[in-house]
């Protein structure tokens, strides 16, 4: 189980290698999503708090990344943290998220990006209920839900 400290670590001395890398042109990515989807996960956007389709939605399945599919969380560790976006308290695999700080809008934070393709999902914070004590905050527009073999988007 990923804690805060390892987060921390992850992102000062380098995230764990993932199973495999997708890696797409600008052009690919922009005609493979909608603008919506683009400016979050290409271009480190957000979605309105309280707006996106996952975020109160516990649908059992795997969220997998809108970009490349990787399993991402599962909706067991899906919790409402109140916040507005989708919450979970860790990762479906260690090396599905990397991690890197983020001091944009004169805050520190630790920014949760999928680690296959290097799409935005949102941000993970130490505010999380035990045991892990994790929240990841991501955006509905950064993933999909995948029910028994049935992709919905």
């Amino acid at each position: 189980m990923l804690t805060w400290k390892d987060i921390i670590s992850f992102s000062a001395k380098g995230n764990p290698t993932p199973d495999k890398r997708v890696e797409k042109s600008e052009e690919e990515w922009k005609n493979l999503l909608t603008p919506e989807q683009y400016r979050i996960t290409r271009n480190k956007g957000t979605e309105a708090p309280h707006s996106g389709a996952h975020c109160t939605s516990y649908d059992e399945g795997e969220y997998g990344c809108i970009c490349c599919g990787t399993p991402l969380f599962d909706s067991t560790i899906k919790f409402n943290s109140g916040t507005g976006w989708p919450s979970f308290t860790q990762p479906i695999k260690e090396n599905a998220v990397k991690y890197h700080k983020d001091t944009s809008y004169g805050m520190v934070r630790v920014e949760a990006m999928c680690n296959t393709c290097d799409a935005h999902l949102g941000h993970v914070f130490p505010d999380g209920p035990e045991p892990s004590g994790l929240r990841y905050c991501i955006n509905s527009e950064s993933m999909k839900l995948i029910k028994e073999g049935v992709t919905n988007e």
